[in-house]
């Protein structure tokens, strides 16, 4: 059973396998996500690339978007084959791309697909199958229409459901502004946990440290954090002691980045780039002496032909004592 008390949400070209790796240094156990991939890259594309992942990133979950109950139940079952520990439905991205592939926040107004297409991967395999979604879509931002979308969910057999506490519009806003201008209603997700208290809740949606994150477990089962984890990773270095009981020592900056390091060593012997994964780190000083020349020396040197581990440790050097 997968413990949901906290997870790192799917975010598109920052959540890739290298930076689950690192968040996984950072926390045994908080739930990763992968950013999400279409149902035609599964089924079409180079699913060891898209969908590899390392052992030690479990409990790790598969975001996938599309709307084809057939092809959704195929890429559930390459999900579970890959290892993932869960598949989850996009039911909350607002981007035009998204849009004219008739998948994410769009399909909120389609309950009754997004129901078929959890029934049908359900019905094919033994990991759980979830749905993330918004709060409501455009003019459909009432109570009774999100009501009737969980419901209606809920029936084809979904337990599990993250919610982002904002209303998308999918007309007018870029994605980034969905993720700020409409207004965070948590106390509809609450609200949601009274009237479905059987069904696992999880909130998400502007949480940007571990205190916030209690106290949304007073009326909520989880608590999923985005942009907090990959802009400022080591915010979450304590949330194995303060949500699973865990008393492992706390490791400092520099000793998560040296755990870091075979890994990269590991990954530029497969013919992998630096920057792809050093890009990863340039946000692990926020806050802290020596976090600019930290950046700076990062982004002016790991992009150059051959670079290597040495250019990070080159950068540690360049530190104050332990931070």
């Amino acid at each position: 059973m997968i413990n949901r008390l906290i997870a790192v949400a799917p975010m598109l070209d920052w959540t890739d396998r290298h930076f689950r790796y690192l968040m996984r240094i950072i926390s045994k156990h908080v739930l990763l996500y992968s950013e999400m991939v279409t149902c035609g890259a599964v089924l079409h594309g180079d699913r060891h690339r898209l969908l590899g992942f390392h052992s030690a990133e479990h409990p790790v979950a598969l975001q996938l978007g599309g709307a084809d109950a057939t092809q959704l139940a195929q890429c559930a079952v390459v999900a579970e084959q890959f290892g993932y520990d869960e598949v989850n439905l996009n039911v909350g991205c607002p981007s035009d791309r998204v849009q004219a592939g008739r998948f994410g926040a769009c399909l909120m107004l389609e309950p009754d697909v997004v129901a078929a297409a959890v029934a049908a991967m359900q019905a094919v395999v033994n990991i759980p199958v979830t749905v993330k979604s918004r709060i409501g879509v455009d003019q459909f931002d009432q109570y009774k229409h999100l009501y009737h979308f969980v419901k209606t969910v809920a029936e084809a057999g979904c337990q599990v459901f993250i919610i982002h506490a904002r209303k998308a519009w999918l007309q007018g806003l870029s994605p980034k502004q969905n993720r700020e201008i409409p207004p965070l209603q948590y106390e509809v997700v609450q609200r949601l946990k009274q009237d479905f208290p059987q069904l696992t809740l999880v909130i998400n949606g502007g949480i940007t440290d571990l205190i916030a994150a209690r106290q949304h477990h007073l009326a909520l089962d989880g608590v999923m954090i985005g942009r907090q984890a990959y802009t400022d990773p080591y915010s979450l270095i304590e949330v194995d002691r303060l949500f699973y009981q865990d008393e492992h020592p706390l490791l400092s900056r520099q000793q998560v980045v040296a755990q870091y390091l075979p890994y990269i060593a590991d990954q530029l012997a497969q013919g992998e780039r630096l920057a792809s994964m050093a890009k990863h780190l340039l946000g692990l000083l926020q806050k802290v002496p020596g976090a600019k020349r930290w950046r700076r020396y990062l982004s002016t040197h790991i992009h150059q032909p051959n670079a290597g581990v040495e250019v990070i440790e080159q950068a540690l050097a360049l530190l104050p004592n332990e931070v």
